[in-house]
Parts: C-alpha cells; structure tokens; sequence
C-alpha cells in the first residue's frame, strides 16, 4: 500500500498525518507520550484534517493529559532492591551472580530472582529478564485463543509477541493473525484477556465503531473496566521499542 507521511501543527499540537489508500479517516493519540496521528484516505486533503482534529480536540487533550498523568519507571539500573513488575504485581529484584546459565524466577510473593554470570552488564540482564517475560507471556496466549475464539466466533491463524510503539496488541484482518505487545508480561491477568479480546474482535469488525463496541461488550461486558485498569498503571521507563517473535 502506498502511504505519504507528513507532519502539520495544529491548535500547538504536532499531528502525524499519513495518506495511503484507505475509505475512512482514522484519528489515534498513542502512548507513552501522546503521539497523535491521523491516517486519511487520498483524496482528503490537510484542510479537512485541520477541521476533523479541530473537531476532536477536546477529546485529544484529555487523552493526552492521562497519558502525561500516567506514571513511569524511572530508567532500571537492574540492581538488587528494584522495583519490577510481573502480572500486575510489584516485584523486588534480587540479583544473584553466580556461574552457569541465566535464569529469573518468583520468589515468594515480593522478589524476583535473577541469576546471571558475574560482570553481567545492566543491560544483558535486563535481556535476560525480557527473555522470562516472552516466555511467561507466551505460556498464557494458548488458553485465552482457546477460551475466547469459540465466544468471539473466530480463528486466528497465528499470533506472536513484539515490542510495540504505540499499541498493546494488532491484528492483521488479511493474514488473521494477531500480535501482542511484550509489555503486557507485566500487566495483570484481566488486562491481557481483553486485549486477547478486542484483536479477536477486529477479525470481525476492522474499525473501532459501533459494530466492534457491541461485539466486544457482548462478550467482554468489563472490558472498559479492563481498559482503564491497563491504561492506569505504570509505563516502561523510555520509548517502546519494536521487535517481535
């Protein structure tokens, strides 16, 4: 698909507009800081996004404010008395050097252990604990497509885990295969099972209108309790940057 990507300031907002052949315009603010971006089809010019992002921005300031509201991390030096987080919960990282393979496990119900070889640096161990959360994450994913693919009334095709910008989870409506971002690794149970939900539902709607809104309450009632909840914890220090697996 063709696309052209420009930037326009309006109302002292830098919005990032992308043209590419499309039937409808599309207005998003993302996290972690805001980002706002309208993807319109081609024959719409900047005149008219002007008055479509005119038109939302009170909605658009409010988004951004619980963005900038939201707390984050400070930058992980991954030293012992750390605060990690893992489905939901706050962990105490408890760092042990010792020869032989890396490793991180729960310990108790406040630490999380991580063993690395000594002279390990800061950021190889926060590798090896990003490894861990893939690997947790990953254990979860086949249960919820198994719950959720016959209530939804759909089938994926294939799924997987990356590191995303501005998303917690995509789906390609085309390959019918959905991604999730690694971040949710951190988040509670409740907050991945309804972002399993909202991507299964695109395969039946694209669009986040009406139809999708009535598919996903009708079968995730709580889901606006759900979103809430996952937009109102802690964000990852720094951007998030983008791999997959």
């Amino acid at each position: 698909m063709n696309t052209e990507t420009h930037c326009l300031i309006i109302a002292n907002i830098e919005v990032e507009v992308v043209r590419k052949d499309i039937k409808n315009l599309h207005l998003g603010v993302y996290p972690p800081f805001g980002r706002v971006r309208v993807a319109v089809p081609l024959v719409i010019d900047d005149e008219a996004v002007r008055l479509a992002v005119i038109g939302k921005l009170s909605w658009i300031k409010r988004q951004r404010q619980s963005f900038a509201d939201q707390d984050r991390q400070s930058s992980r030096e991954m030293v012992d008395g750390e605060s990690h987080w893992y489905q939901g919960r706050r962990y105490r990282l408890v760092v042990k050097e010792r020869k032989g393979r890396p490793s991180v496990r729960v310990r108790g119900m406040r630490s999380l252990e991580l063993n690395v070889r000594p002279g390990t640096s800061p950021e190889a161990r926060q590798a090896v604990l990003d490894v861990w959360y893939r690997h947790q994450l990953k254990a979860q994913i086949p249960a919820l497509l198994e719950l959720w693919e016959p209530r939804v009334g759909v089938h994926v095709e294939g799924w997987g885990i990356k590191r995303m910008k501005t998303k917690w989870g995509s789906c390609n409506t085309q390959t019918r295969q959905i991604w999730l971002n690694l971040e949710l690794a951190k988040k509670p149970s409740e907050c991945l099972e309804y972002v399993v939900v909202h991507e299964l539902t695109h395969l039946l709607e694209r669009h986040h209108n009406e139809r999708f809104r009535d598919v996903l309450a009708k079968a995730l009632p709580c889901w606006q309790h759900s979103r809430a909840l996952l937009n109102s914890l802690p964000l990852s220090y720094g951007s998030w940057e983008e791999d997959q697996a």
